[in-house]
């Protein structure tokens, strides 16, 4: 039997309409005892039973799991995780021989808030964001063996950074099911190392997958520069394009090394590949006119929306910069992956850096997350991958 969380008159509404966060402000009291990670009952003012979800510290107080019923948390699981696998083999993401590497589980796009599993291989790396979630890794971790059914050997439990670290939970990432299994993935028929023990995220940006095939077909004849490589996914798909050159740069030599065993493992020998460990604004300083395609795809310039107005005069300045230096007739694949910035935003930031750099720009695409990320549509705080793809005369 879980403990109930009251929430305050007219607090509900969002509820309501679905949205899967209560917010702490809304909260009125609680029963005694609820620790953080527990499964609450939610109930208005009014002592109307809403649903269940994961009690938590801070801002978001329950991410919903369920609204209107109360069934048990392993049947939840299961059915939630079939949904998911469902829904990319509708994609044709699932079971397909020249593609298994996505994204399983998105979150709330998922109704499954706070988790994230992503597939590589023979290999599920599972990553907690709630506390919640983590509490119940175990019955996760054996709902989606038995939802993946021989799809997966491993799982692979990676929520060290990803957890509230004023809960205190000595979390250590490590195997749950499997352990040491194959790191080497395919993407639309390209191989690549996962570094999923070390790396950022999962150990794989997969929600470039389509922009990344995108970037491809203008890759022909080109001089691509890819910035903020990481494992160099870009860098890969614009040489099987038919580019001229690709340097790959990255302030981090790990991401360099990587980047290069992901270079080798497609085009052993390849002379058009060349990497460079070294930091974003003073590679473009020195790269007058020598490319006619580049991607900026930098990490979060925003994690809170107390750094928003920071955030925009970073996407600014670094989309000014390559204003600056790419060659007239040039393509530019612009990206932000902060949630808080939002498409207006972040268009916004990119014009005023095209107005002070002073080109003529169209853009050719609006681009966003793939399918395998998918946005709840009561939860639009879902929607983080923003990008561009423009031509510059």
């Amino acid at each position: 039997m879980y403990k109930n969380i009251y929430l305050k008159k007219g607090k509900d509404e969002s509820l309501m309409r679905f949205h899967p966060w209560v917010f702490s402000g809304a909260v009125h009291h609680t029963d005694e005892g609820i620790e953080e990670g527990d499964i609450v009952n939610v109930v208005t003012a009014e002592g109307k039973f809403v649903g269940i979800g994961h009690w938590q510290i801070g801002s978001i107080a329950v991410r919903m799991l369920t609204f209107g019923d109360s069934p048990a948390s392993v049947e939840i699981w299961r059915s939630r995780l079939l949904s998911a696998l469902n829904v990319r083999r509708a994609i044709g993401l699932a079971d397909n021989p020249d593609n298994n590497t996505y994204r399983l589980v998105h979150g709330e796009g998922d109704n499954l808030p706070g988790l994230v599993v992503d597939i590589y291989g023979k290999t599920a790396v599972m990553q907690a964001h709630s506390v919640g979630m983590h509490m119940c890794r175990a019955e996760l971790a054996e709902a989606l063996m038995e939802v993946m059914d021989g799809r997966i050997d491993n799982i692979y439990y990676k929520s060290e950074t990803t957890l509230p670290f004023k809960a205190e939970l000595g979390q250590e990432n490590g195997y749950l099911y499997g352990g040491d299994g194959d790191n080497i993935a395919t993407e639309n028929g390209l191989k690549f190392h996962v570094d999923w023990l070390k790396g950022q995220k999962t150990g794989f940006f997969v929600d470039q997958r389509d922009n990344r095939s995108l970037l491809e077909k203008y890759s022909h004849g080109r001089k691509v520069l890819n910035m903020f490589c990481y494992t160099g996914g870009f860098s890969f798909y614009a040489m099987r394009g038919g580019a001229l050159s690709v340097h790959s740069v990255d302030s981090s030599a790990k991401a360099i090394e990587l980047t290069r065993k992901n270079v080798a493992l497609n085009f052993p020998g390849d002379k058009r590949h060349e990497a460079f460990c070294d930091d974003a604004f003073k590679f473009l300083d020195a790269a007058d006119g020598q490319y006619d395609l580049i991607i900026l795809d930098p990490p979060a310039f925003a994690k809170h929306r107390g750094a928003l107005h920071n955030a925009l005069k970073g996407y600014s300045r670094l989309n000014g910069r390559a204003f600056e230096k790419i060659q007239s007739g040039g393509i530019l694949f612009t990206f932000s992956c902060s949630q808080v910035v939002t498409k207006d935003n972040f268009r916004n930031a990119v014009f005023t850096a095209a107005a002070m750099a002073g080109r003529r720009v169209r853009i050719l695409h609006q681009l966003h997350q793939p399918a395998d990320h998918p946005i709840n549509i009561y939860h639009p705080e879902g929607e983080y991958l923003k990008g561009l793809v423009l031509y510059v005369e």
